[in-house]
Formats: structure tokens, sequence, C-alpha cells
């Protein structure tokens, strides 16, 4: 959290203390730093700098139109999955040429608003998709950038969640290695498209640098066979979901993934290719926070409880992945500093509490057995790392609005999503009774 630190005892991102933008903004809150997501764009860049990628930021980690505008300007393509996405990203700023459409489901919509946009290129995931994505370009009489998303199939170690392993064969995403150069002598073979090349996307998050080099190996060698058969590949798309520190340690750096990536694809890029890559939690994760306000604490027998005004329907993470998130009072009482992420040290004056939100699930936890300064009704507290699949997953479930979202850059302090109101809960229920004529549509212009 490059940009969040505890100054005399009060919590600052940036250069504003998060208290004042939960009294100004109120709470649940989420809270991003412009500074934090740069650095981190920055840092990508700065350890691949012999490949010159292209680093498409994956809109599904965060997708906010500001926070993806601040990232264009920096440089930055982006990576998306669906047509909303790639609304975002158009109305955003984002370049057409530094857009990557990913995904295993796309419309003939979709297919078509990718290629009237002029993206870069569509990562196809079937051979039906291929089939699609070429009626799609001649019916728009517009060429399309093709590339085939491979199944790798590499081991990505224990850590990475089932539910986000992407790469594996057997599973819905990609096409698995030996059907690649069919596909693929699809685009090289039909009139309006244009073979873009080949991608893989291992999984979220990915812990191990070894599963990238041994995927690369894999496609470097699929590539080899393409190009000797006559059908070019410019661009070798690495994916992303390069992993976040949310505990403190044990998390592999940019320097780590490059001294095994790079190396690899060396040759690749002196030959005239273009290396893409696809990372978000690993930008995104740490430029933000969620900002809560604890509203009872009651005993359930020997825990002590502690209800927020936000859960899972705001972050679900914690409740779907099992997962951690460092949460810390915005002021504490004592001055308590954190030390590390995970609470477990020796400070005087913590106690042990269970962080829960107010939905009706009994997963809707923030935290178990969480050793923290003592808390009372008011106060703020900062749910840490929550940049990445935060707000982008929020749901409405229990209908409660999802929160507002705010940018800060240096002192600056910027509203850029406000808050929903109970109104936004039942706008689109409301308009569907006034008739066809008043509802809108998911069709893109």
């Amino acid at each position: 959290m490059d940009r969040f630190t505890y100054r005399d005892g009060v919590l600052y991102v940036e250069d504003v203390a998060v208290e004042d933008i939960a009294a100004r903004f109120g709470t649940p809150v989420y809270v991003y730093s412009h500074g934090t997501l740069v650095t981190h764009l920055r840092q990508v860049a700065d350890a691949f700098a012999d490949l010159a990628p292209l680093i498409c930021f994956s809109v599904k980690a965060l997708s906010n139109i500001h926070l993806l505008r601040g990232l264009a300007a920096a440089g930055a393509g982006v990576d998306v999955v669906s047509g909303g996405e790639l609304y975002r990203a158009l109305l955003a700023g984002v370049p057409a040429q530094r857009i990557v459409f990913a995904g295993v489901g796309k419309s003939d919509e979709e297919l078509r608003y990718a290629v009237r946009s002029g993206i870069r290129c569509v990562n196809v995931e079937s051979e039906g998709e291929m089939r699609a994505l070429a009626r799609a370009a001649a019916e728009c009489r517009m060429p399309a950038g093709a590339a085939v998303r491979v199944n790798p199939d590499v081991a990505v170690g224990s850590r990475t969640p089932a539910k986000t392993t992407t790469g594996r064969r057997g599973g819905k995403f990609g096409i698995d290695l030996d059907r690649v150069h069919e596909v693929y002598r699809l685009a090289v073979d039909d009139e309006w498209l244009r073979p873009e090349g080949l991608h893989f996307h291992l999984g979220s998050p990915v812990f191990h640098p070894r599963a990238y080099g041994d995927a690369v190996d894999k496609v470097l060698t699929v590539t080899e066979k393409l190009t000797a058969d006559g059908a070019p590949v410019p661009t070798i798309n690495i994916g992303g979901g390069f992993p976040a520190d949310y505990e403190g340690s044990g998390v592999p750096g940019w320097s780590d993934f490059a001294a095994v990536i790079a190396p690899k694809l060396r040759s690749f890029v002196a030959a005239g290719g273009t290396v893409v890559m696809e990372p978000g939690r690993s930008i995104a994760a740490n430029a933000g926070v969620l900002l809560a306000s604890v509203r009872y604490l009651k005993t359930s027998g020997s825990r002590n409880v502690v209800i927020t005004d936000t859960g899972m329907s705001h972050l679900i993470r914690t409740a779907f992945y099992d997962t951690f998130h460092f949460l810390w009072p915005a002021r504490p009482r004592n001055g308590l500093s954190p030390v590390g992420r995970t609470g477990e040290h020796d400070q005087p004056d913590l106690a042990r509490y269970d962080v829960a939100g107010p939905l009706c699930e009994s997963s809707d936890y923030l935290a178990k057995d969480r050793l923290l300064p003592s808390l009372r009704p008011g106060d703020v507290l900062a749910i840490f790392t929550a940049g990445a699949y935060g707000m982008t997953m929020a749901s409405h479930y229990n209908s409660l609005p999802r929160p507002a979202e705010v940018l800060v850059d240096g002192g600056d302090v910027r509203l850029i999503r406000r808050r929903e109101t109970y109104e936004d809960l039942v706008s689109a229920e409301v308009d569907a009774e006034a008739g066809p004529a008043a509802a809108g549509t998911t069709k893109p212009a």
C-alpha cells in the first residue's frame, strides 16, 4: 500500500486523512490512490523494459472510467471481457489499438462492436468463436485482429484458488494445445481476419514465476510450428494473474517474474514480435481501501463480534474465496499502529474480534478471530488491498445500494462514483413499467 500510511496514529491516503473522506462522503466508501496505481503500472514496465510490452490493464479488476482514464494517460492499454467493459474503456478514452478483448462467451453483437471499434484484437476461445468473428468482420466489412487463447495446461500451485484457475486442459477457457494450429489457420485463411498471435491466462493469483516460464515455453513451441507453416505470429500475450501482497509476505516481485519470463521472449521481440501483458490485481489491489463504520458490538458465546455497515455485497472475496484482507481502524485508540498485515503481534490493548457485515448470510464476514485495538460504534475501519475485485464484484444483494468511490491524487479528493440510492435500486424496474420506449438498451452504439 505505497501511499496508504499511518501518521501520528491516523491513516492517510497520499496527503489526505481517510477519516476526513469518511466524514465527507460517508461509509462504506471505496478510496483509491492515483499515485499508487500509476507507480504500480510503471513498476511492471520497468521490470520488463527490455521486452517493451504493451501493458493492458485488466478492466474486470477495477472498472471505474475515471481510473481507467488515469491509467491510459500513463500509457496503459486495457484487457476487456465483455461489451460493457469495452464500452467503459472507449468512454474512458483508451485508444482502440490498445484494447484486447478476451472472454469465453462473446456474443455476435459484442464481436460486431469490437470490430466496428477497431480494437487491437479479439482473443478467440473456440473454433465457433473464430467463425463468428469472421462473420462479424465480413458483415462490418472491416478487418479484425484475431488471437487464439491457448490452454498451456501447466501447474500453477496450490495457492491459486481452484475457482480462479483458468489455463488447465478440460476447463471452459481457451483452446487445447493440440487444436491451436487448426483454429489459428482459420484466421490466416480468412479474408477479413488478421492473425494477431497467441494468448494465455493461467489463473489468478499465480505465485510461481516458473508457471509462466513453462507456459511461455509451450506457446513458443506452437509459435515455431505456426511460423514454419506460413502462419505469422506477431504477438504473444502472456495474460495476467500476477499476485498482489495481501498478507505482507511470501509474494514474488516483478523482478522475480521478469527474471523467468523475459529471457525466453527476448529473441521473439528481437525478431519483431510484440509482447502483451494483462495485469489487474497486481496494479490495483493495493491502490484501494474500503472504509466501513462500526455499527454494533456484541458478545456471541465467547466471541466478540463487530457488525459493520459493509459486507459481502460490497466485498465478496472473503465470503466467496475465503481470502484474507488486513483491516485496522482509521484512528486506532492509543495510537496503535499495525505491525505487518496479519495483526498477529504482541502489542498491548488488543482484543480478538470477528468482523461481520450486515447481510442475512452466515458467510458475511470480513475477518474472524482478528487482533484489533478496542472498537466502539462509529469507529471507521479501513479494509486494505480492496482495489481489485472489490467494487467490480459488488452487488445489490439484500437490496443494499453500492458504495461511493473516491479518488485521491496528492491532496486532491474527487468523487468518481456517487453513492447509490434506493431509487437507483429499482430504476430499471420502474422504467420497465413505463413500457418499451422507456427502457434502455444493452446494444452498444
